[in-house]
């Protein structure tokens, strides 16, 4: 959907810009600008550092607008998991965009080639994951026939290896080289390179076991690569990492480009993670607003239940602010929230409290809003600096 289609801001949120923190209706989702473009600004100089690119998952903030501030801090492009995502993108005017998955439906696919000769008529480029020699047939067939009677383009294309995540890819080795020749043989298509993403390794909580589980992936991607070359076929570049491994990615010297992105927001699950020293400090910048709606002897009852928030990642944490302090949050369904004192803390949140929470996993709790805040100056004492579209809200397909 082009952004002039959408549905536009209601007249309530425009009046909210400039508004003090405390006008924010709640629930809703909010982000503290300071300390995203805090955070922005430390993986940015991270990259330089190391020398190495950087392309962050869109899917984590599904915002063209976003996406554009993180290319002009340096960001090579960004990386999708869904067709419809990498369509909101560049309706965003976001012009370099992987597709960092496999898309194997023949309808699905025409759409990833309309994409492809939008983006390359339009100065940019599209790029895809394939872990089958079908799904790079498939690719190959819906490239041609969208070249028919038209300037020609060439999408760029991964062979994704399995390197511990246990889901997509083929098996590290021969698999991928002949992977890697098959789609050589389609003109409409380049091989650029491998996709080698290790997920599970992200949560890892101990440096030395997300160090150990990474130096596992590069064994498999350097064999990989070492076998490519003994066939005659260079490897472009290896592309993956996450915002839990990307500081074993970044100095193994086998990776080009780094694809982590909850590093803008940091959530909760990826806050629990021991930091390695090394690794930048982020920040929690995104947080779901409530309100206290009910007040007991023993606990109280906030407006943000799983409604406003993911839970397969855990439930939200509590930011301990005065006047309510450290509490716990627990499961209260689908529109309530459950807080309790912790850490000391004796006193239960009166009627009309605010609390912020932090989301146990961003990527599905920004895709339960339309919109999210951006304030600036703080939560407490912050205003109302500007309203974000959740461009690729639902972009399932």
């Amino acid at each position: 959907m082009h952004p002039s289609t959408k549905t536009p801001l209601s007249e309530d949120l425009k009046r909210l810009v400039g508004q003090p923190v405390a006008a924010i209706d709640t629930p809703s989702l909010v982000i503290d600008l300071d300390a995203m473009q805090r955070n922005l600004s430390r993986m940015a100089e991270f990259a330089r550092k190391h020398d190495i690119r950087w392309r962050p998952h869109a899917k984590m903030h599904k915002s063209a607008a976003i996406a554009r501030l993180q290319q002009q801090a340096g960001a090579t492009g960004v990386c999708v998991q869904k067709t419809s995502e990498a369509e909101a993108m560049a309706a965003g005017g976001v012009l370099d965009i992987y597709i960092s998955n496999e898309v194997v439906a023949p309808a699905k696919l025409a759409r990833v080639a309309d994409l492809a000769h939008r983006l390359a008529g339009e100065g940019g480029q599209l790029a895809i994951a394939v872990d089958s020699a079908e799904g790079v047939r498939r690719l190959a067939d819906a490239m041609n026939d969208r070249r028919r009677g038209g300037p020609a383009a060439v999408i760029d294309v991964f062979v994704e290896i399995d390197v511990g995540q246990g889901r997509c890819g083929v098996r590290p080795g021969r698999a991928a080289v002949e992977l890697a020749h098959e789609i050589r043989k389609h003109p409409a298509l380049r091989f650029a390179g491998l996709q080698a993403y290790h997920g599970k390794a992200q949560h890892l909580r101990s440096p030395q076991a997300r160090r150990e589980a990474i130096a596992t992936v590069l064994q498999d991607v350097q064999f990989t690569r070492k076998l490519m070359e003994q066939d005659g076929l260079q490897v472009p570049l290896v592309t993956g990492a996450g915002t839990g491994t990307m500081l074993y990615e970044a100095a193994s010297g086998v990776y080009g480009e780094l694809q982590a992105g909850s590093f803008l927001f940091m959530d909760a699950d990826y806050a629990a993670n021991e930091r390695d020293a090394a690794q930048p400090q982020f920040e929690h910048a995104l947080f779901v607003k409530s309100q206290v709606m009910s007040s007991g002897l023993l606990h109280a009852v906030c407006d943000a239940g799983h409604k406003s928030h993911a839970i397969d990642s855990g439930l939200p944490r509590v930011l301990a602010l005065e006047p309510t302090g450290e509490l716990d949050y627990l499961n209260g369904g689908d529109e309530h929230g459950i807080l309790k004192p912790a850490g000391g803390n004796q006193r239960v949140p009166h009627l009309d409290d605010t609390v912020w929470l932090i989301p146990g996993h961003c990527d599905p709790t920004v895709n339960l809003h339309q919109h999210m805040i951006g304030v600036t100056g703080g939560l407490e004492k912050g205003r109302v600096d500007k309203i974000i579209r959740v461009d690729a809200r639902g972009a399932l397909t």
